[in-house]
């Protein structure tokens, strides 16, 4: 069985989802192919996602392709691109409909495995603070964190932090004209010269 093959065949979390306010199943969302030399590194799918079994199939989908700048075709080439979230299930909500964080489990389980079986990809994309923390190993905010991004200097240019594209954070973006002005046209430049060096 390959690692894909095992990580959607999981049901570690079964009893977990089941006591959430959502009482849903485990649907890995498994996105990722060992050719892929770009990384999208997530938090966890949303409900949405669960539902379509496709990553970023959601408002925060459409809002991190165009900060990408990035067509549907290219965003799910899985030869290219991978997706990996730290949690690959939806985690559910909570009994105030609040978003449950991804089970540690998850990712103690599966996401070295994948780190592994990629091996040295080009560029990595951490998307929100989940993420962020485990391919930076930081502890600082999240603001603090993408405000820095030129100042990882044993990372960059390689790794870019995103804050997570939700319409939660569009008073974060209001606040931080710097990240849509300044990082991201770095990061456009960055993904084509990726882009272009795969086959």
């Amino acid at each position: 069985m390959s690692l894909t093959q095992e990580i959607r065949a999981c049901r570690l979390c079964a009893d977990r989802f089941a006591a959430t306010a959502t009482a849903h199943r485990p649907r890995p969302v498994v996105w990722f192919r060992p050719t892929a030399r770009i990384l999208i590194a997530g938090q966890a799918p949303g409900a949405r996602v669960h539902d379509s079994g496709r990553p970023f199939t959601d408002a925060s989908g459409d809002r991190l392709r165009a900060w990408l700048g990035l067509d549907e075709e290219t965003f799910y080439d899985r030869d290219r691109i991978a997706i990996v979230p730290m949690g690959f299930c939806f985690p559910g909500y909570d009994a105030k409909g609040a978003d449950i964080a991804p089970p540690k489990l998850c990712r103690d389980t599966w996401h070295d495995q994948v780190m592994n079986a990629l091996g040295e990809v080009d560029l990595i994309l951490p998307v929100g603070v989940h993420a962020i923390r485990y391919h930076l190993g930081v502890k600082t905010s999240l603001t603090e964190t993408v405000r820095n991004w030129r100042n990882w200097r044993d990372h960059a240019p390689r790794v870019f932090p995103l804050p997570h594209p939700s319409w939660r954070n569009t008073g974060w973006l209001k606040k931080n004209p710097w990240f849509e002005a300044e990082l991201l046209p770095e990061l456009r430049v960055r993904l084509r010269a990726s882009l272009k060096d795969l086959p």
